[in-house]
């Protein structure tokens, strides 16, 4: 699959640019500063003025981290997604939600896995553990639970994870990042903060249609790095 830039319409511009200027300026005081400045860096092929092109970002990414977003139909087969992460190409959509939809979708459209996902690719440690998840999904496969276990770690942190810088929770996970509700929930503090602890996590299940009403606070994006190094040597046989 590719993306076909020249059946984009001036209603999808018109998505796109809402929700992107919508969502930087909501960001400002409530989004982790490694996301921010991931964003401001790549201005240049993702902005609220121009439909991201994929060739232009992955074009982008070759002077940066090597990532390459991968054209995707919607949902993928648990496998088959960690192993794109493990070769650093990471799934989007090409499609956009409708102007009546900004708030609410089923499944995730281009806004989230571009806005969302992207740019903390390009963020040295960050990128190293999303590449290093991927692997590991990799080596698990087969492994009913482990792999399981996995995909809860991803859920409270790559899409739902926050992250204490200063005082503050600030946002990182791309489920928050993409949404203007719950971005605004977390920084009201209408949820519960809990302590980053991979054992919790692992036997936390999660739900998908709604938002959540706990998270688990990280120190730093090296914290992920060594909990994921943790959780292999208990799960990947020697």
């Amino acid at each position: 699959m590719k993306q076909e830039m020249e059946k984009y319409t001036a209603d999808d511009l018109a998505v796109w640019s809402t929700l992107f200027e919508r969502q930087v300026k909501n960001l400002q005081t409530k989004g982790s500063e490694h996301y921010l400045n991931c964003l401001r860096n790549m201005n240049a092929v993702l902005n609220g003025n121009e439909i991201p092109d994929f060739q232009k970002i992955n074009h982008w990414f070759e002077s940066s981290s090597g990532w390459r977003i991968e054209v995707v139909p919607g949902l993928i087969e648990v496998d088959k997604f960690f192993e794109l992460l493990a070769q650093k190409k990471f799934c989007s959509s090409t499609w956009l939600r409708s102007m009546k939809n900004l708030d609410y979708l089923e499944e995730p459209d281009m806004f989230h896995d571009t806005f969302g996902h992207i740019p903390l690719l390009s963020d040295p440690v960050f990128s190293e553990f999303a590449h290093e998840f991927g692997k590991l999904g990799v080596q698990l496969s087969g492994d009913e639970q482990a792999l399981i276990e996995l995909q809860r770690l991803y859920w409270f942190t790559i899409e739902f994870g926050v992250i204490l810088e200063g005082e503050d929770p600030k946002v990182y996970g791309a489920g928050i990042i993409s949404s203007f509700g719950e971005t605004n929930k977390i920084a009201n503090r209408n949820c519960t903060f809990l302590k980053y602890d991979l054992d919790e996590i692992l036997a936390k299940s999660f739900k998908t249609d709604e938002m959540q009403e706990e998270y688990f606070l990280i120190e730093s994006f090296e914290q992920l790095v060594r909990s994921l190094k943790q959780m292999k040597k208990t799960a990947v046989p020697n």
